[in-house]
């Protein structure tokens, strides 16, 4: 029965010389915060992601806000690559602007990417007005 009460007060007394040790090492140092963890790359496909970017685009081309339109329908290519209609979006957004390099460089990618896009003869007809305009050369470009 002693040595039970003796090994009663033992186990109940180390806890506490346990918390005294840790109070004698003296205060934690200081508090950092932790490194946020890396950011997710960005997804190079993303057909919703695109799909959304056109529309907003699209959204913004009616109302005549052509940079905000030009930076989600480049957002579009970015996020679906062979996704032609930002492309064709995309130079109608430069054109309104007066942007025609940039204009002729977007139609161009548009048929490059929809090789038998219905509009094709429409928009080859718009990079030749277009090339008439600036005063580029015009470009030989396949009618089918």
């Amino acid at each position: 029965m002693l040595l039970a009460a003796l090994l009663v007060s033992f186990l109940a007394a180390r806890p506490a010389a346990a918390q005294e040790s840790a109070l004698e090492k003296g205060p934690p140092p200081p508090y950092t915060e932790p490194a946020p963890p890396p950011a997710p790359a960005e997804p190079t496909y993303d057909p919703l992601r695109a799909d959304k970017s056109v529309e907003i685009g699209t959204f913004y081309l009616k109302r005549g806000n052509y940079d905000a339109a030009i930076e989600r329908f480049q957002d579009a290519t970015h996020f679906q690559p062979k996704l032609a209609r930002p492309y064709s979006l995309l130079g109608e957004a430069y054109e309104r602007k007066g942007d025609v390099d940039n204009a002729l460089a977007a139609y161009r990618k548009y048929l490059e990417v929809y090789r038998t896009a219905p509009d094709r003869e429409k928009i080859l007809k718009r990079i030749e007005k277009l090339e008439s305009q600036s005063g580029h050369a015009p470009t030989k470009q396949k009618s089918g």
